[in-house]
């Protein structure tokens, strides 16, 4: 018994001392942990605030404005624009330069006379009149959370235009919501999912490729081999892209059987905004793969990734609900800008070259991880 406790003991001892030399392990030990306590404690906010809307100000009163300031004083939104048409509000809406719109229209002086005359008990001039609500809220229904927190603005109070506070049961605000109106889940999760699988099996796949050569023994091959580095970067990845179609085709085809979930857009774009995600995903990998000691390291900071990716991209939390430097953080993430183009195509029919900022940030973060594992594996060969 004694000798069989000695035996435990020396291989405890010999694990230890293995945990002690391999640092990226004992570092990934300490940092997954730490991330996931700062990401859920402070980055994830599931009471949102200070969502980005816009107004339509087609009154252009005293009156008008003090609406906006009192409904901004709530913090649920932030006016950041305004037009001076419903059309122009509605093409920032669909590209996802705001996510709400409040348009007032011109007789709401007149509106909120009447709103106060009814909670007052005095007569009002007809019933059509009285059931119509001070202004109108055009939300982004994609999002079910950002939906729900500017509907709870429905039948906000008006105590700062009233003399008295109003007892009518007509709300203050008529809220209609776009692209989803019956704001059902599967309709925002589906798209998402294809940002997270993507993120999870292109990243897996080629973040052991280099490490899978050397524990192989393939290395010593690979160098007496005319090949360059680009050339070997370029055949790591070039397989695995039909896959990550395949899998974009499983959950959009099955998403749409089995939950109704709509691809309202063109299927040009939403495969151009695909290749382009799983090429910037790859290359992640490679970056891992060309840093990474062993597969063990490489399965580890694909990890420690993919938790961001999760939880900070969009996915499960709403980006505007997030502090300023977890949407920093979240903006060197290619499955965040991924998230806003696969939604605006299947979900607001959004054209290509209405997305173009995050197309040209998915672009010149391939390149730059093309660029980079190249410039490692060459190091690592000298």
């Amino acid at each position: 018994m004694i000798k069989s406790l000695y035996r435990i003991q020396a291989i405890f001892l010999k694990e230890l001392t293995q945990l002690k030399r391999d640092k990226m392990t004992f570092a990934m030990v300490i940092m997954i942990p730490l991330v996931q306590l700062i990401l859920f404690g402070y980055a994830i906010n599931t009471n949102v605030r200070h969502i980005p809307v816009a107004v339509v100000d087609l009154s252009q009163s005293a009156l008008s404005r003090v609406l906006v300031q009192t409904v901004a004083a709530t913090q649920v939104v932030t006016f950041s624009e305004q037009f001076y048409d419903i059309e122009s509000a509605h093409a920032a809406l669909e590209q996802a330069e705001i996510r709400a719109v409040l348009i007032i229209p011109q007789d709401v002086s007149q509106r909120i006379a009447r709103h106060a005359s009814v909670g007052f008990g005095l007569p009002a001039s007809s019933d059509e009149e009285t059931s119509r609500p001070i202004a109108q809220w055009l939300v982004d229904g994609s999002d079910t959370m950002i939906a729900g927190a500017i509907k709870g603005l429905r039948n906000m109070p008006l105590a700062e235009l009233l003399s008295k506070p109003s007892n009518r049961t007509i709300p203050t605000f008529e809220v209609t919501l776009l692209y989803n109106p019956e704001q059902r889940t599967a309709v925002n999760i589906v798209p998402g999912l294809v940002g997270i699988i993507l993120t999870m099996t292109m990243i897996m796949f080629t973040s052991a490729a280099i490490v899978r050569e050397r524990e192989h023994g393939n290395m010593e091959m690979l160098i007496t081999t005319p090949i360059r580095p680009i050339e070997l970067m370029l055949g790591k990845i070039i397989p695995y892209i039909f896959i990550g179609l395949l899998q974009v085709s499983i959950i959009l085809g099955l998403g749409y059987m089995l939950f109704s979930a709509p691809i309202n857009g063109g299927l040009w774009a939403l495969f151009c905004i695909t290749l382009l995600f799983i090429a910037a995903s790859l290359t992640l990998g490679l970056v891992i793969s060309t840093i990474a000691t062993n597969q063990l390291q490489s399965m580890q900071m694909t990890i420690f990734v993919l938790l961001p990716s999760i939880l900070l991209s969009g996915f499960m939390f709403p980006y505007e609900g997030m502090p300023l430097i977890a949407q920093y953080i979240a903006e060197a993430l290619p499955a965040t800008h991924f998230m806003r183009l696969v939604r605006g195509v299947i979900l607001r029919d959004v054209g290509f070259t209405d997305m173009l900022p995050d197309v040209y940030w998915l672009s010149l973060f391939t390149i730059a991880g093309l660029a980079i594992a190249s410039l490692r594996f060459k190091k690592n060969l000298d």
